[in-house]
């Protein structure tokens, strides 16, 4: 028999659990914040339009590479707001003339250390997506460009306001799992082999070079842009450096240690036999201090026989969790006699989400000079977690990582693996 949502809270009242989105407090209520986007595509127009419902921020810049999709969303906010932003290609020229308030970054991955840095060296608070960047060191730069400039950078791992993500985190936090050994945090989708497309000359209105920025000038190929260079690892790092990121950040949010020990990842390409080269099968074992995490993915096989195809696992002496997303959570009692817990997700449309908690905790922020509930510094944890894990898989061994001094134990090869060389005229970020 299962719990109610209503009865579990019942029972816990007063525990001060994020059930709605928060007001924005400390904010003038006609104050807008002029607002640009950089990197119009899918997610971003979604971030977007939820700074544009929270009617505090003027739409003022939009930039693009691809004029495919700096074109269409450009209309979009005219039509939703009466007002029409001004287009840039160039996101230098963008932050020079225009000097927003507050910059989207919502770039290719590999983009996002650069842009964030020039953003916040011009004054502007930033929102940027997850994974903050593509290498460990980038991340470095990030935070130190966000605290040597006093801005606020949100990172966009919604999760950590979703109401069931925080019901779920007091009620491992308040013990009722008992003494957690373990979590386990997995990814499984379905797909097939596929096959190689080939590449072709970009579409017109697309500056590929551009796009490729400080990673490598590559043959254009409908499989990377849009959307899916995910799967490319010269500008992201597959399954685990995008969907992992979001676990990697539960685990750390729920236990007090920052950062795991040691690092050993194995795994490859099994099954697909298209053109992109990120493994579709892939474990990484995290030891801490106090317990052991696992992250597993395969993209393909998903199937029936499995209660869940996404989430977190959390093993306690009083039973297992699973915190999930469409699913919520559901704690599973060791004792069979005892009723299972279940509380159901409250997500936003489109692409069930919570931005809109994530935006209006960022606006509160820049009024109040807070730090945000996924601070730059919260983020770049969680994503160096997902980069270890693929930095691990490269090198074909464990690590030993001191996240302290943020370098990896007597390894110097493997430490040359915690930047890359950018490709000219673009310049590493400094991390001195």
């Amino acid at each position: 028999m299962s719990v109610s949502r209503r009865d579990f809270l019942a029972t816990t009242a007063a525990t001060g659990m994020v059930m709605a989105a928060p007001a924005v407090h400390g904010v003038e209520k006609n104050k807008k914040h002029q607002t640009a986007l950089i990197g119009s595509g899918w997610w971003g127009m979604n971030i977007l339009r939820t700074a544009v419902a929270s009617g505090q921020s003027q739409v003022v810049a939009l930039c693009d590479v691809d004029r495919n999709q700096l074109d269409p969303a450009a209309k979009e906010i005219e039509k939703l707001t009466g007002s029409k932003p001004k287009k840039f290609g160039d996101y230098r020229e963008l932050i020079e003339k225009i000097k927003p308030e507050i910059a989207i970054v919502a770039t290719a991955d590999h983009w996002h250390p650069l842009v964030t840095i020039a953003a916040v060296d011009a004054g502007a608070h930033v929102y940027v997506e997850k994974p903050i960047g593509h290498t460990i060191h980038e991340g470095r730069a990030m935070v130190k460009a966000a605290r040597g400039n006093d801005r606020v950078v949100q990172v966009g791992t919604h999760r950590r306001v979703s109401p069931h993500n925080i019901s779920a985190m007091k009620f491992l936090k308040d013990g009722k799992l008992g003494k957690i050994g373990m979590v386990r945090a997995f990814v499984h989708y379905g797909g097939g082999p596929g096959k190689p497309t080939a590449d072709s000359d970009p579409p017109e209105g697309l500056d590929w070079d551009f796009w490729c920025g400080p990673g490598p000038l590559v043959p254009f190929n409908s499989r990377i842009h849009p959307k899916g260079f995910r799967r490319f690892l010269s500008f992201a790092n597959g399954t685990l450096g995008d969907w992992g990121i979001h676990w990697m950040d539960q685990i750390l949010w729920w236990t007090e240690e920052e950062y795991p020990r040691r690092i050993a990842s194995t795994g490859g390409r099994h099954i697909l036999e298209d053109n992109t080269d990120a493994p579709d099968t892939q474990v990484v074992q995290f030891e801490f201090d106090s317990f052991t995490a696992a992250w597993e993915h395969r993209t393909y096989a998903h199937n029936y026989a499995e209660k869940h195809n996404i989430g977190c696992y959390f093993y306690g002496t009083e039973g297992t969790l699973h915190l999930g997303w469409l699913d919520g959570w559901t704690f599973y009692p060791r004792n069979k006699n005892k009723e299972t817990v279940h509380e159901a997700p409250q997500l936003h449309q489109p692409d069930a989400q919570n931005i809109q908690e994530l935006w209006a905790d960022f606006v509160r922020c820049i009024k109040s000079g807070k730090r945000p509930a996924c601070d730059i510094e919260i983020g770049h944890r969680s994503t160096n977690m997902s980069l270890l894990g693929m930095l691990s898989l490269k090198l074909g061994r464990s690590v030993e990582w001191n996240g302290e001094k943020e370098v990896i134990v007597d390894d110097p090869d493997a430490n040359k693996l915690l930047r890359r060389d950018y490709r000219k005229p673009w310049r590493y970020p400094d991390t001195a």
